[in-house]
């Protein structure tokens, strides 16, 4: 009895962990007129049939599309780790595409300009196509963004313009504006590349809090703020500088400066900070 009992303890020790799995889908836009793909990580015990999930918009940066928190992120490694030692809660995760490597040739970014609206493709027809979908969110309680370079101040941006539709933003290496000229577009030809990057400073977020009243600061309170960008970030003044506004402002904000620069290693890091505050500030 003994030796049989060793071995089931042994083999439950064995056993893999249970994983969640990642699905890729994808989205006709009316809005902007042509299909946009999108991956989606589903938890272990998904089951649109038997409850609902609180849920993540994780938004990739410059250059990339839906495909780099998978493949470059390792994002599915982190969160079955974060939801297996009960760090992170079980949530259904999206990350759209809003971009690619041709940067001068494709359309990057998620602020409407012309050509590309991509922000009301975002709000009014991504959101309700998956949550409706996949069983979750619903509510600004069960809803949570986040994101890396562009998609971090995408992030930011999108909660400072819709503070009723999220609990919670995690930017990491934020790009909040382009006044400094920190990406470069070609301001001659006016390329997709000088587009998205005059649609950052048109949509900067430091302007907005600069212009904010009362009545919009005490909505920005009401969304759990966390700006994460390394000691040696090229857009690291911006996190400060954005930080500092949110203190002026008092709204309350959380800014971590860990060592690092503007790559996958410390994106990967930060994701293990980012889906566990997250899930401290669900419903």
């Amino acid at each position: 009895m003994k030796k049989i009992s060793l071995v089931i303890l042994l083999a439950m020790f064995f056993l893999p962990a249970k994983a969640g799995k990642i699905v890729t889908d994808s989205l006709w836009s009316r809005v902007l007129g042509i299909s946009v793909k999108f991956n989606a990580y589903l938890p272990d015990d998904f089951n649109p049939a038997g409850r609902s999930y609180p849920v993540v918009y994780l938004l990739h940066g410059l250059s990339d599309d839906y495909t780099a928190w998978r493949d470059r992120g390792g994002m599915k490694t982190v969160v079955d780790e974060l939801t297996g030692t009960g760090e992170a809660t079980p949530m259904v995760i999206i990350m759209p595409n809003a971009g690619g490597p041709d940067v001068h040739n494709t359309w990057n970014g998620y602020f409407n300009m012309p050509g590309w609206s991509y922000e009301d493709f975002f709000f009014s027809e991504l959101i309700p196509a998956v949550e409706s979908k996949y069983s979750c969110g619903g509510s600004k309680g069960r809803r949570a963004i986040m994101g890396l370079s562009m998609g971090g101040g995408g992030s930011v941006v999108y909660c400072q313009r819709h503070p009723d539709m999220f609990s919670s933003c995690y930017a990491l290496s934020p790009w909040l504006d382009d006044k400094g000229r920190e990406v470069e577009g070609d301001d001659v030809s006016k390329d997709k590349l000088y587009l998205v990057s005059q649609a950052v400073r048109e949509h900067s977020a430091l302007d907005f809090l600069d212009n904010a009243t009362e009545a919009t600061r005490e909505q920005l309170r009401t969304v759990a703020w966390f700006i994460d960008c390394g000691d040696d970030d090229f857009l690291l003044h911006l996190s400060t500088e954005f930080h500092f506004k949110m203190k002026a402002a008092g709204i309350h904000s959380e800014l971590r400066v860990r060592n690092g620069i503007h790559n996958w290693e410390y994106w990967h890091l930060g994701l293990r900070l980012s889906l566990p505050f997250a899930s401290r500030n669900f419903d």
